[in-house]
């Protein structure tokens, strides 16, 4: 979780009161984060993935604010209308296609304040932001800089600017490879024939999202009053989100906020949009959930003691609020400003006795057998990438690709599991052999289910060393069915990853729950491996199903 510096005088003067240690130390840790450390000038506390709006000193003393009954219910933020602008072009589309963006002016900025900034902008691009991959914030002196703005893209030879605390202009390319934060944040980048940029209508570049921000028109100064903010990424809610929790906090260091009309893909919007979310719920639902008769006026007082709002049976979710989605949410923040500590302690009126599900003790045993005959447990991951599963085993599964891939090396979700303990053989050619390994894990096709995609278990198992065969496999095979009390069959099949004629199809019963046989040459080849490799891949979902 990430850890918050605060500023002890600056977070007792936006609460709105002299605070003692022992209070502190207590509500602080019933509001839902953790207490670090405190001093006489410092609060150190850990905030939770669910609170980015907390991540800074503003944030969290307005939360905190509330909690203790200073000054509770929704906080409203004016919005003053500019005549600015913000376009942005067509050929960023394909690169980073969204931003929202704002003017706060009317700061007044010392060395403390710059750090605020500084620390609620690297905060949020860690945690909300995904490290810069789902948001991207810049913030800008506006003095230095003329409307319209525009969020266009152009190739990397032709980008040239002097970076941010840089010596010298570089062009796209030079940021990656010679910035200190290009070298950090490239990869998002990396492959793109064309780069992002913020400019001004005098050609400016104010900055080349997700890396870096310019030198001349990017950093803020002692002297700034006015400052241009902009979040850039893939989805305008999260974005948007994102800007409310910036400019609410530049707000609360005394700073007036103005909107700036952007020109989307032919649609014109204004950004920020502060207004609070109405989510209906129901007093019976929130009862149920925390145990506890609450009267409509409990929910009201106790739903501005987190910084809600309430108007005719529905909660005023605060715009920087990301993590209010659902009735359940109102019902955490409703249980934490009630406290905890004060939810008496009931004994269930439910008559059952917790037991282990009998397939998981099906797997247990499984697994015990193969380790007793000496194999090596290994854990592999679920997710993988395409040639792992198919172009490396020299054939073809359908896959199951992610929607939110990172990266093309975790692309998709496992279809067998013997791959997936090749990639462990290749990684441990240092050590000697022989190598015998096992893996229980969970395979990914498409089927009939709520999400389209069906979840099994499966067990693979894989001998190398210079004797491993068939019949060795199949040694393993008939001991482990043998002590689980099954009785198979093998019938002669094909698999272009197995050596034909030394492949089988294991049946139970009629059914068919696994493939044995020895890795051909050309897969060993593919995935760099010089010794004989035999094995097995079980579907224990199916088999203990039949038997």
């Amino acid at each position: 979780m990430p850890t918050v510096t605060l500023n002890r005088a600056e977070f007792e003067k936006l609460v709105g009161k002299s605070i003692p240690d022992a209070q502190l130390r207590d509500r602080i840790s019933y509001l839902g984060t953790d207490l670090d450390e405190l001093t006489k000038s410092e609060i150190k506390v850990e905030i939770f993935p669910n609170r980015p709006d907390m991540l800074s000193e503003q944030g969290f003393a307005r939360a905190f604010s509330s909690f203790i009954g200073v000054k509770t219910g929704l906080r409203e933020y004016a919005v003053k209308k500019s005549n600015h602008k913000v376009i942005v072009e067509s050929s960023v589309k394909a690169v980073r296609p969204y931003t929202a963006c704002a003017l706060v002016k009317g700061l007044r900025f010392d060395d403390e304040k710059i750090k605020e900034i500084i620390q609620i902008q690297e905060k949020l691009h860690i945690t909300y932001g995904r490290n810069r991959k789902k948001v991207a914030i810049g913030v800008y002196p506006f003095e230095k800089i003329q409307t319209p703005i525009r969020f266009k893209a152009l190739a990397p030879k032709d980008i040239r600017f002097r970076p941010l605390e840089s010596s010298k202009e570089m062009s796209g390319l030079q940021v990656l490879s010679s910035h200190p934060t290009g070298k950090d944040y490239g990869h998002l980048l990396e492959g793109k024939p064309k780069f992002p940029l913020f400019v001004d209508a005098n050609d400016q570049i104010l900055s080349m999202p997700p890396i870096i921000n310019s030198h001349e028109v990017g950093k803020i100064g002692l002297d700034t009053r006015d400052v241009f903010i902009e979040c850039s990424g893939f989805d305008y809610s999260v974005l948007s989100t994102c800007l409310n929790m910036i400019v609410t906090a530049l707000a609360d260091m005394g700073g007036e906020i103005y909107s700036m009309e952007i020109e989307m893909y032919g649609k014109k919007m204004v950004s920020p949009d502060l207004s609070a979310t109405p989510l209906a719920f129901d007093l019976g639902y929130l009862s149920k959930r925390l145990g506890i008769e609450l009267s409509e006026a409990q929910v009201k007082e106790l739903l501005g003691k987190m910084g809600h709002g309430y108007s005719k049976g529905k909660a005023l979710v605060p715009s920087y609020r990301a993590d209010v989605l659902h009735p359940i949410d109102l019902a955490e923040d409703i249980a934490i400003a009630y406290g905890y500590e004060n939810i008496p302690e009931v004994i269930p009126k439910v008559s059952t006795i917790g037991a282990e599900k009998p397939f998981t003790i099906f797997c247990r045993k499984v697994s015990d057998i193969l380790a007793g005959v000496g194999l090596l447990e290994c854990k592999t991951y679920h997710i993988t990438n395409k040639d792992y599963q198919t172009t490396l085993m020299n054939c073809s599964v359908p896959l199951i690709s992610l929607s939110n891939a990172l990266n093309k090396e975790f692309s998709v979700l496992s279809a067998w599991n013997i791959p997936l303990l090749l990639e462990v053989l290749r990684s441990n050619k240092h050590h000697e052999y022989p190598q015998h390994i096992y893996s229980l894990g969970s395979i990914f096709k498409k089927g009939q289910s709520d999400t389209g995609v069906v979840e099994q278990e499966r067990l693979a198992c894989l001998l190398c060393s210079e004797q491993a065969d068939y019949t060795r496999s199949k040694q393993i095979l008939d001991y482990l069915f043998r002590m689980i009390g099954v009785e198979y069959s093998i019938i002669a099949a094909e698999h272009p990853s197995f050596i034909a004629g030394r492949i089988g199809r294991v049946v139970v019963k009629g059914k068919k729950v696994a493939y044995i046989g020895e890795i051909s040459p050309q897969v060993l080849s593919n995935w760099e491996l010089d010794v004989p490799v035999s094995g097995f891949e079980l579907n224990l979902s199916e088999l203990f199903d039949v038997i």
